[in-house]
């Protein structure tokens, strides 16, 4: 999954970007709103964690800007506890929920796990098709009952493609959701990692579209 941290704080922002990232998160952090607009424009990311009190453009601004192009992505706005009246304001201009500032981290995840849980059509919070199942609060892997062990990447994948049963996701898609600006990328890291992914839950679990991309069938091969 690919978020879009928006804050200016470089204390808040550093530690939230150590944060995700430990998590599985891609993340490209933006420290202003033209930034955040520019990013905006040039990447789909499945969250925003949107700061309101930013120079240069501020973060209902770039709020509006994101939902007059009718662009869906999930906003978490980040707020200051004596702003209500921009917490009000940002949830009627789009947002989709709000945590306030000073936050718990482990609150701020829970609300990235929802958003995204929400945005894909999904209310529960484990994945479980053909026999696999995640959990993305504890990162758990199980094949028929049975612990497996993934690295990260393995995990993002499978996480993107077990969301999305029947769904082709190409190889540049897969790219997109795994690395941020300053991630290094080789030409066949996907293949790399779905090969991994088959070795410890079958060969038949991820399909290969040729000339399209990869998939995880809606029912068993």
């Amino acid at each position: 999954m690919r978020l879009l941290l928006v804050e200016d704080d470089l204390m808040i922002g550093e530690s939230v970007l150590d944060l995700l990232r430990a998590e599985g998160y891609a993340v490209d952090w933006v420290k202003d709103g033209e930034m955040a607009d520019t990013a905006l424009d040039s990447q789909t990311y499945d969250l925003v964690l949107l700061d309101l009190g930013l120079p240069r453009r501020d973060g209902l601004a770039v709020l509006r800007r994101l939902r007059a192009r009718k662009d869906r992505t999930p906003v978490l706005v980040a707020t200051a506890r004596d702003a209500i009246a921009q917490r009000v304001e940002g949830l009627d201009m789009g947002a989709d929920d709000y945590i306030v500032k000073p936050y718990e981290l482990d609150e701020l995840l829970a609300r990235i796990r929802a958003l995204i849980r929400r945005a894909a059509g999904r209310a529960e919070p484990v994945y479980e098709h053909l026999g696999v199942s995640i959990n993305p609060v504890t990162r758990e892997v199980l094949l028929d009952g049975q612990a497996v062990v993934l690295s990260a990447r393995e995990w993002s994948i499978l996480e993107l493609l077990l969301a999305r049963p029947g769904m082709v996701l190409s190889r540049r898609q897969l790219e997109e959701k795994l690395y941020s600006w300053k991630d290094d990328l080789s030409s066949n890291a996907v293949e790399v990692y779905i090969h991994g992914l088959r070795k410890k839950l079958g060969p038949r679990i991820i399909q290969n579209v040729r000339g399209v991309g990869y998939m995880i069938p809606q029912s068993a091969p």
